[in-house]
């Protein structure tokens, strides 16, 4: 006749408490702190830091602070004007001269022709510097 398997706890048989401790500690899941995934952000949390960092949704996805974000160099046609008339930008020909890395925005007026090289401005831009008598370029990517 073919021998069956041992039993396996024959370690602990004449032992009330199979080395859990107290016989209590048996009952339940309260032994070993909960089931499935209890406690994970409590008496359990060295473990998500340890094996899935990214449980709380911390890793690289989720919630990007707008306030940290890095914005891009923005400068409104006022300020340029106001430039041009008191002197400060370089004059070529009839027209004066600025280069800016950011986004040209519309905000003012232009009472003299500009030539603006920027890497992006919006489109009620360029209507105002080319109805002073202006031109808009793009500058090259670095």
């Amino acid at each position: 006749m073919v021998k069956r398997k041992g039993r396996r706890n024959k370690k602990y048989l004449g032992a009330r408490s199979h080395g859990r401790g107290n016989v209590k500690n048996g009952r339940g899941a309260g032994d070993r702190g909960g089931r499935g995934n209890a406690g994970l952000c409590k008496h359990r949390g060295s473990l998500i830091a340890k094996i899935d960092k990214d449980y709380f949704g911390k890793g690289s996805r989720g919630f990007v602070n707008p306030a940290k974000a890095k914005k891009k160099p923005v400068v409104h046609l006022y300020d340029i004007n106001q430039k041009a008339m008191k002197g400060k930008l370089e004059k070529k020909g009839d027209k004066f001269i600025f280069q800016f890395n950011g986004k040209v925005l519309a905000t003012g007026t232009v009472t003299v022709p500009l030539s603006i090289t920027a890497s992006e401005w919006s489109k009620r831009t360029e209507e105002k510097v080319k109805a002073a008598g202006g031109e808009m370029t793009k500058s090259e990517a670095k």
